[in-house]
């Protein structure tokens, strides 16, 4: 029990935001069959049920273009705080560190100590891939969720296309399509709207205890040193 309450003690963030992704996901699963359902009954169509709801295009189209959103924040964020700055938010690196930073500061080379990750140490092509690899997984998980969108996308326009004797269209059709750049973009300006807002709101407001903000007490020009 004791290791138990160990291991949930020590990934509790992940833990949490993986029980709320469960939760949120399931409760759009059903409140999405629910919507479905009340279109179908409009348009004088059969309800379908729950299993026949998570496999159509409808719900995957609905899931994956809001991940994609999401990854992509973090993807743009990850690489964009290389080298941009806002001075006094502690999303941002010390103005002073802007860039990729010396070996020293990354603990690379000679710098490498007996700790440090295997690839971190190995030199050459998989230190180069280890050094950027959380913006490539963040950027693949974004490309695979964008594309997913996109095929789910024109499956689901499709359907609704010929359920109001309309014509399909293609794939690269659809991409170029008013409706798959408006689920898009609609999801993009509030992520960064809301990546904005959080580097500068952090400049002056605090939340105690948390480090996604400097101490309450520190002046609001000081960028936090973590960084």
């Amino acid at each position: 029990m004791t290791t138990i309450r160990s291991f949930v003690r020590n990934n509790g963030l992940s833990l949490a935001f993986g029980v709320l992704f469960l939760l949120s996901l399931a409760g759009q699963a059903w409140s999405g069959l629910a919507d479905f359902n009340d279109q179908q009954l409009a348009h004088g169509a059969q309800t379908v049920g729950l299993v026949d709801y998570l496999t159509s295009s409808s719900f995957a189209v609905d899931v994956a273009e809001n991940w994609q959103s999401e990854y992509l924040q973090f993807f743009l964020y990850v690489f964009a705080t290389v080298w941009l700055v806002q001075r006094g938010s502690p999303e941002s690196k010390a103005l002073r560190k802007a860039g990729p930073e010396s070996d020293r500061d990354q603990l690379l080379g000679r710098h490498v100590q007996d700790g440090s990750p295997r690839w971190a140490r190995a030199g050459g092509w998989r230190t180069a891939v280890f050094s950027r690899s959380l913006g490539l997984v963040m950027g693949s998980i974004f490309l695979l969720s964008w594309l997913a969108q996109s095929i789910a996308g024109v499956s689901a326009y499709n359907a609704e296309q010929l359920s109001n004797f309309g014509d399909s269209v293609s794939w690269g059709e659809y991409v170029l399509s008013a409706d798959f750049w408006n689920r898009t973009l609609q999801n993009w300006q509030s992520e960064f709207l809301a990546i904005g807002c959080m580097a500068i709101f952090s400049v002056y407001l605090r939340q105690r205890g948390s480090p996604e903000s400097k101490p309450v007490g520190a002046e609001h020009h000081v960028t936090d040193e973590s960084g």
